[in-house]
C-alpha cells in the first residue's frame, strides 16, 4: 500500500485489478480512511498512482464533505430502523442493552460500552434479517441456505451459489424498507443469478420498495460507516 499527501493529509491509496475496466477509477473507501484505485488490464500500479496524484484536489474536496465520525458513547445520537436514537450509560442497572422511547440504554462499565452497542446492533440486525430471509424466501418459492452478517464495506449484501446470503449489519441503522429491499435483492438471486430484467421483476415482485431503497442507499448509505 502507497500513499498521497493531500493538503497536509496522508491518504493510503489501495490498488484493485479489474481486467473489465476501460479506465482508471478512482474513489474513496467505504470508510473514508483512503482511495481505492481501480487499474484496467495491462495499467501499471505506477500509472494509477501518477492519474490519482493529479485528482488530489478531487480527493480533498470528497474527504472535505465526509460526514464526522460518530462514536459509540453516551450521549451519541445513532439511528436504529431509522429513527435517531440517543445512547444512555445506565452503570447501575444489569439489563445489558435495551432499547426504550428513542434511547439506547447500556449497563457495565464505561469501558465496555461501545463493544456493547455495537454487538446488541450486529444481534439486532441477525434476527430481522433471519425473519426477513425465511419470509421472502418462502414467499419466492426457494430455500435460503445461511444468513450471515459481517461489517461489509463494499456491498449491503450478497448471495452466494450455494444459496448462503451476508448482509450488512449496519443495515439495521436504515429505515425498514432499506433492509427490506436489500433482503429481497439477495433473495431474488436465489431465482436469477445474474441483474438481467428477469430478475428485477422478481424484486419488484417481492419487494414494493426498490426505487425508494436503492435512492436512499445511493443518498445516504455511505453515512451508516462513520458509526462505531
Amino acid at each position: 500500500m502507497t500513499a498521497l499527501d493531500v493538503d497536509g493529509r496522508t491518504v493510503p491509496v489501495r490498488f484493485r485489478r479489474n481486467s473489465r475496466a476501460k479506465r482508471i477509477i478512482l474513489r474513496l473507501d467505504a470508510a473514508g480512511d483512503g482511495v481505492v484505485v481501480t487499474l484496467p488490464k495491462r495499467v501499471s500500479e505506477a500509472e494509477g498512482l501518477s492519474w490519482a496524484v493529479n485528482q488530489r484536489a478531487w480527493i480533498g474536496d470528497r474527504l472535505a464533505a465526509l460526514p464526522d465520525r460518530v462514536p459509540f458513547a453516551d450521549g451519541a445520537r445513532v439511528p436504529f430502523e431509522g429513527d435517531e436514537h440517543v445512547i444512555r450509560h445506565r452503570p447501575g442497572t444489569r439489563r445489558g442493552v435495551w432499547r426504550d422511547a428513542g434511547e439506547i440504554g447500556v449497563s457495565g462499565r464505561p469501558e465496555h460500552l461501545a463493544r456493547r452497542v455495537r454487538d446488541w446492533l450486529r444481534a439486532e440486525a441477525r434476527r430481522r434479517l433471519v425473519a426477513a430471509v425465511t419470509e421472502t424466501a418462502r414467499r419466492l418459492g426457494e430455500e435460503a441456505g445461511r444468513v450471515t452478517v459481517r461489517d461489509t464495506r463494499s456491498r449491503w449484501g450478497s448471495c452466494a451459489s450455494n444459496g448462503n446470503l451476508s448482509f450488512c449489519w449496519r443495515l439495521i441503522m436504515a429505515p425498514d424498507f432499506v433492509l427490506d429491499y436489500v433482503v429481497a435483492h439477495e433473495v431474488a438471486h436465489l431465482r436469477e443469478a445474474n441483474h438481467g430484467p428477469a430478475f428485477w421483476r422478481t424484486v419488484d415482485e417481492l419487494t414494493p420498495h426498490t426505487a425508494a431503497g436503492r435512492r436512499w442507499l445511493r443518498e445516504h448509505g455511505e453515512r451508516l460507516h462513520f458509526y462505531g
